[in-house]
Parts: C-alpha cells; structure tokens; sequence
C-alpha cells in the first residue's frame, strides 16, 4: 500500500467510527473515488483495532468501573448497582448484532457490498436519524437504561451490519426513540462499540490466521496508530458539542452523501 492510501484511509476509518455516517460506506467507497485496490484483511483488521483502543482509552474510567461491578454482582452474595446494570445492558445488546452477524456473514460480505445498497441505506437511515432526533423527547440519562431499552438498541444495531447504515447512527437513533439524551444515547453507543469493535477484530483476525496474505507490519502499524488518533480526537469533541449541535448536520451530510452515490453510479 502506498503510504498516502494507508493515511486516508486510517483517518476514514478513524473519523467515522464513532459519527453517525458510516464508516463502512466510507471504506468501501475509497478505492471506486480514490482509484485504490482493495486494502485487504489486515489493513482492516489494523483501524478497527485504532478505533477500538481509541474508544477503550477515553471511557477508561466508566469501562473499569463497569467491569469491576459487573464481576462483583455475579454470585449469590454479589449486589446489583448502577454499573453492573449497565453491563449487563451491554451484554444484552450485544448479542443481536453477533448472532444476526453469523447468520448472514456471506450475504453481508458478498452481496450487500454494492454501492446502490449503501447509497439506500445512507439516506434512509439518515431520515430516520433526522427524524428521532426532532422527535425525541431527549429527557432519560444513561443511567435510564435498562435490558427491554438494551435490547431494542441491539436489534436496531444489528441493521449496521448493511453497509451505509453506520453502527453508531443507527443505535444513537434508537436510544433518541427511547427519549434519551443526546449524550446518553452516544455515550451508550460508544460504550456499545467495544464489544462488537473486539468481537469484528477477533472475526477479522481468524480469516487472517488462515490466511497466506503477506502482512507489512510497519503499513499496519501507521493504520492502527493514525485511526487511533482520528478516533480519539472524534470521540472528544462529538460528545463535547453534540448536545448543542444536534443530529441535523449529520442526517444532512448523509443525504448528500447518498445523492452524490447515485449520481455517480447514473449520471457518470
């Protein structure tokens, strides 16, 4: 890979991670816009290992608080608190997205791929986005969650396994339905990101093991320090100005996004 493909690309991944736009949709478009061929298994194995590492950093705290509650409630002398919930809503919501994952594994990778189905899903989503932000009631905090709240958000996280829909857009949306703030609704989103990030890495990193590919350690290296930053930097200012800014720009960004798709694909 040339060194400018693995810094756009890294700084693809690591920016749209965590905004509601969909990092997928931005990969997969990269190389019909940029001319590039395919960045293969490792390379993105190595961003979404970044935004990972990114995502763990900054919710250090609130992630070792979780997990020490959570293993301190299992037993039959162990008490449930704030965190511990909190983590079972977690585990909860995760399952959707790996059981929905493994079924159509071939489908997603194969045939859901198209740029028709990621123009689709980055404007529809990007309506419904829009629209459970304008209609929230935007009152529960996070400490509001709990498992009927967890499962919903995981069904509708299952659907970010269709390319354009964005992982982070579609469960934001949901918890916005529920009538969670908006900080709660992306903070949840964020934390949610963990399991399901390390659950791809370890899916990814299988095929990779069998796989006869050459891996160029240095390209990975500057791939997962590059997305690492760009998330970390993301993560910071969205929660920082997203009370205020709202899910309109971003809900506008994918209209565009997908308008500019299908022109492409029939104007071109």
């Amino acid at each position: 890979m040339e060194t400018l493909q693995i810094i756009l690309l890294a700084l693809i991944q690591g920016f749209t991670e965590f905004l509601p736009i969909s990092s997928s949709a931005h990969l997969i478009l990269a190389p019909y816009v940029f001319g590039y061929a395919d960045q293969g298994l490792a390379f993105d194995l190595a961003v979404h290992l970044g935004t990972l590492l990114a995502v763990v950093l900054y919710f250090r705290k609130e992630v070792f608080a979780m997990l020490h509650d959570w293993f301190g409630s299992l037993g039959p002398s162990g008490q449930p608190t704030p965190n511990s919930r909190l983590g079972w809503a977690i585990i909860l919501a995760t399952l959707p997205v790996m059981v929905v994952g493994v079924l159509i594994k071939d489908l997603v990778e194969h045939q859901l791929r198209a740029p028709e189905i990621i123009a689709a899903t980055t404007i529809g989503i990007g309506l419904v986005l829009w629209w459970a932000d304008a209609h929230s009631r935007r009152k529960l905090p996070m400490g509001s969650m709990n498992l009927k709240h967890a499962l919903f958000i995981g069904a509708a996280q299952a659907l970010a396994l269709i390319p354009g829909t964005s992982r982070s857009g579609i469960t934001m949306a949901a918890a916005l339905m529920l009538g969670y703030t908006r900080e709660a609704a992306s903070r949840f989103s964020f934390l949610l990101s963990i399991p399901t990030i390390l659950a791809s890495v370890i899916w990814v990193g299988k095929d990779l093991v069998t796989a006869k590919d050459t891996v160029n350690w240095s390209d990975l290296g500057l791939g997962v320090f590059l997305s690492f930053i760009a998330a970390y930097t993301t993560i910071h200012f969205f929660l920082r100005f997203i009370e205020r800014i709202g899910m309109a720009p971003f809900a506008i960004y994918r209209l565009m996004l997908g308008a500019a798709i299908l022109g492409f694909l029939y104007l071109t």
